[in-house]
């Protein structure tokens, strides 16, 4: 649903001749929009967390005020984004779709691999309301069915958009992987920090290899 509004939205622009410049960064900022912030602030908090260390890593986390690490993590994700879909071009709305599908992806994930670290917060209501792999299983096992599709009988656009889905799928895996292990299971925060990274390296292996392969936008 984001993904789509992001993609309609860049398409508008588009059409009413707006730089890919102008395009990228508005997408970016609707997405912020609709999500109240929710996802970047997570994603800031577990930077916060992670360089607080591991004895004070949750405590940071909770602490409403945003840190150096907070603030260089948001600049960093926004100017990846930014330079991808600028890369890309025309190929911007495709790639916003497959991002937001392959980030919301992570926090599925999260919950199947590790417990929840808190009782409370913004998390805990979807955490107690987990069915396990009534949840996941379909949705991967969907992908994989469409990724293994597109490898054998699709052609070459579609073998690129399962090699990207390929690549942002395990960047997201990775991550879940790394927090989880170094924190011992997650929160809500770190659920929002393997979304957005999930969707900023899908973004960027889309730059990589649409315009390589297809021509820039």
């Amino acid at each position: 649903m984001i993904g789509g509004l992001q993609a309609l939205l860049w398409l508008v622009l588009s059409a009413m001749n707006w730089s890919a410049e102008s395009c990228a960064l508005m997408v970016i900022a609707l997405g912020a929009w609709l999500t109240g912030g929710l996802h970047v602030d997570g994603l800031m908090d577990t930077a916060d967390g992670l360089a607080a260390g591991q004895e004070r890593c949750l405590e940071a986390m909770d602490d409403s005020r945003v840190g150096a690490s907070g603030v260089l993590a948001l600049l960093l994700v926004v100017l990846l984004q930014a330079g991808a879909l600028i890369r890309l071009g025309t190929w911007g709305p495709i790639a916003l779709v497959m991002a937001a599908v392959i980030g919301r992806m992570a926090p599925l994930a999260a919950m199947a691999r590790f417990p929840y670290l808190r009782q409370g917060g913004t998390a805990a209501f979807h955490r107690r309301h987990w069915r396990g792999t009534q949840d996941w299983v379909p949705a991967i096992t969907l992908i994989v069915l469409l990724l293994w599709g597109a490898a054998l009988w699709g052609g070459g656009l579609l073998q690129s958009l399962a090699l990207v889905s390929v690549v942002g799928l395990g960047a997201a895996w990775l991550v879940v992987e790394c927090l989880g292990k170094r924190l011992g299971g997650h929160t809500g925060d770190t659920y929002g920090a393997c979304l957005v990274w999930g969707e900023t390296v899908t973004l960027l292996s889309a730059a990589l290899l649409f315009p390589a392969l297809w021509g820039a936008g």
